[in-house]
């Protein structure tokens, strides 16, 4: 009895032209942007080794509409103006600028904004999603699992584990930010959270704990925020209240440090000589603060470049890994 011929793979194809999966997968799919020695070399070692390509996985490669979707789960029409997801946007769109896909931008917290996005997936109106600011139980999440086109989460949901996404080490972040200000003899530290229902917001609150609990120091001078300028400012007066005595404190997003930083000015507390003060997201406004912001950078616009090379992959027919990117103190006068 004869045995059934074993199937080439795509990894064996790659192996012997020399380039890397990606690329063997973008030649066989046509995909633009391949030099001529890879795509010549990949299509010599098809039909060397008499390679198939996979049914399913070329079928979504060469039936594409033109189109991908930034979805963020918000219902304010001003999220687009905010300088976080204003660079993510730039990183998408340096991607996308190579290829023939076009961006389309969308709010989905409403029902309104949900029944869109369900309308769009359903009729394959685009061929990929990237998925942001993701709330607690968000139905979203619930979108994602039931799209048929593929899924990319920028940031990971409180509760969730995509298969699919690009993140910033936002715990990390936090941690270091706060032995910062341990290291310059801050002992009464506080912090101001971005939202406890986004996976950013609670892995940069415990960050902040951690760093504390290590140094033995109080970790109970806490006020929630949104990430917003306005809860900051919110937020900043609240803490004053309630522990006047404080001399540093951790602000989860850049944003609410810019609301934070004017109401300490404004009670007379001298930046750092009272209150040392470290942000989060390294956006271009905290070099222009009074004092100038020491911040955690995390690279937004390459969260978002990185976001858009993960669907292009997919939509290739590879199987990506999620991706953690770094982030590192910037020192500025602020501490």
């Amino acid at each position: 009895m004869k045995l059934p011929k074993r199937q080439v793979t795509l990894d064996e194809v790659a192996e012997r032209a020399g380039v890397s999966r990606s690329a063997a997968s973008r030649v066989i799919n046509n995909a633009p942007h391949v030099s001529k020695a890879k795509r010549e070399a990949v299509q010599r070692a098809v039909a060397a080794l008499g390679y198939v390509p996979n049914a399913t996985a070329r079928a979504l490669a060469t039936q594409q509409v033109g189109a991908v979707v930034l979805a963020i789960s918000s219902d304010n029409p001003q999220v687009f103006a905010d300088p976080f997801f204003a660079e993510v946007v730039v990183g998408i769109s340096s991607v996308l600028e190579e290829t023939e896909l076009e961006l389309i931008l969308m709010m989905a917290t409403s029902s309104r904004g949900q029944t869109r996005l369900e309308q769009l997936l359903r009729s394959r109106q685009a061929d990929g999603v990237m998925l942001m600011s993701m709330h607690g139980d968000d139905p979203l999440a619930r979108l994602a699992e039931q799209a048929d086109v593929p899924v990319v989460f920028g940031g990971r949901p409180v509760g969730f584990e995509p298969r699919y996404y690009v993140d910033a080490d936002n715990r990390g972040g936090a941690r270091l930010a706060t032995e910062h200000l341990i290291a310059g003899g801050r002992t009464r530290i506080a912090t101001i959270t971005g939202r406890m229902d986004e996976g950013a917001g609670t892995a940069r609150y415990k960050g902040y704990q951690e760093a504390l609990a290590v140094a033995g120091l109080d970790a109970s001078r806490v006020v929630h925020g949104d990430f917003s300028e306005e809860s900051g400012t919110r937020a900043m007066h609240e803490l004053l209240a309630r522990h006047p005595d404080l001399d540093a404190v951790f602000i989860a997003s850049d944003q609410m440090a810019i609301g934070a930083l004017r109401v300490l000015q404004d009670a007379g507390k001298q930046v750092p000589d009272d209150v040392a003060v470290v942000g989060f997201n390294d956006i271009t406004t905290a070099r222009h603060t009074t004092p100038p912001l020491t911040t955690i950078s995390q690279p937004i616009q390459s969260l978002g470049n990185q976001m858009a090379q993960m669907l292009l992959s997919l939509l290739a027919g590879n199987q990506p890994t999620p991706l953690i990117l770094p982030t590192r103190l910037v020192l500025r006068a602020s501490t």
